[in-house]
């Protein structure tokens, strides 16, 4: 029987591909967008002639350590992911890979990425990584199977990488940086309870306790979700503020923060389907437009 089972496993794995595979490990498109973030926290934080090859380095050292993570987190999650519908597919639980495998893989990707990050960065920017991945895996994911708050927590870790991008450039911990970092941390939250939402039956199923589960008829969910965009606005507009962008960041973080706000009060106003999602596309959308309009607008 094991034989047949080692078998299957690796004809699965021949046909998605390792690739593919170690693309589900690591949550590639999680992954993609710490990277977007960081990429942005080190261009707006850096000051003078762009040094690549340093930004190439915390790039890098971030991928590595945001890559052990979620691996990490699929080695801990694994019993519970077997249980929804959306992540049963996923590597530890399809059995495209062995939990012994995903532990020396996160493993190493996480202590690998963050010595990188104190030689060939700076050790702030190392510190943080370390703080991110601890408290993601260690505080968050626990947290997930006993309080609602767990998504509170879970915003820390998940905003930290544009604050690691501002610390590889200028090696400090200044407003800006954690303007950024606020952005994210907001920004995160109607995201998150949108999908909760969402998947609020498969979550209990789970074991997950996600604020929907205590809020049966959404009106929490709701009012969480319009609070935490109306507290994004002015956070938005920090960079601005900070001497970091100018006017043209400025209109398009008011235009995009009152849509995000708009379709948040939709989601409270009707609490279904089609308003959860809605808001969870406005939040894909929202994000990227608004770093690009920073980007673009940096004050030199």
């Amino acid at each position: 029987m094991q034989a047949n089972a080692e078998t299957l496993t690796q004809t699965t794995v021949a046909e998605k591909g390792w690739v593919a595979v170690y693309a589900d490990l690591i949550k590639a498109r999680l992954t993609l967008l710490v990277l977007l973030t960081t990429l942005v926290g080190f261009y707006v934080g850096w000051q003078g002639q762009m040094n690549y090859l340093l930004m190439f380095h915390a790039l890098l050292g971030t991928a590595l350590v945001a890559s052990g993570a979620a691996a990490l987190n699929q080695l801990f999650e694994r019993e519970y992911d077997a249980r929804m519908r959306r992540t049963a597919s996923r590597p530890l639980p399809s059995g495209r890979l062995q939990p012994v495998t995903v532990m020396l893989f996160g493993g190493v990707c996480a202590l690998v990425g963050t010595i990188y990050l104190a030689l060939l960065v700076n050790p702030l920017t190392s510190v943080l990584g370390a703080i991110s991945l601890v408290s993601y895996l260690f505080i968050y994911t626990p947290l997930k199977r006993l309080t609602w708050l767990n998504t509170a927590v879970g915003a820390i870790p998940g905003a930290l990488p544009p604050l690691m991008g501002w610390t590889a450039a200028r090696g400090n911990l200044e407003g800006g940086g954690w303007a950024l970092f606020a952005i994210l941390a907001f920004w995160q939250m109607p995201h998150f309870f949108a999908i909760a939402w969402l998947y609020r039956d498969e979550y209990a199923k789970a074991g997950f306790k996600m604020l929907p589960a205590f809020d049966p008829d959404g009106s929490r969910t709701g009012q969480q979700s319009v609070s935490h965009t109306l507290g994004l606005l002015p956070i938005s507009l920090c960079p601005f503020l900070f001497q970091l962008a100018g006017p043209v960041y400025l209109a398009a973080a008011l235009i995009l923060g009152f849509a995000y706000f708009g379709c948040a009060i939709q989601f409270a106003k009707r609490l279904d389907t089609a308003s959860a999602k809605r808001l969870f596309f406005a939040s894909i959308i929202y994000l990227p437009l608004l770093l690009i309009a920073l980007v673009a607008d940096k004050v030199r």
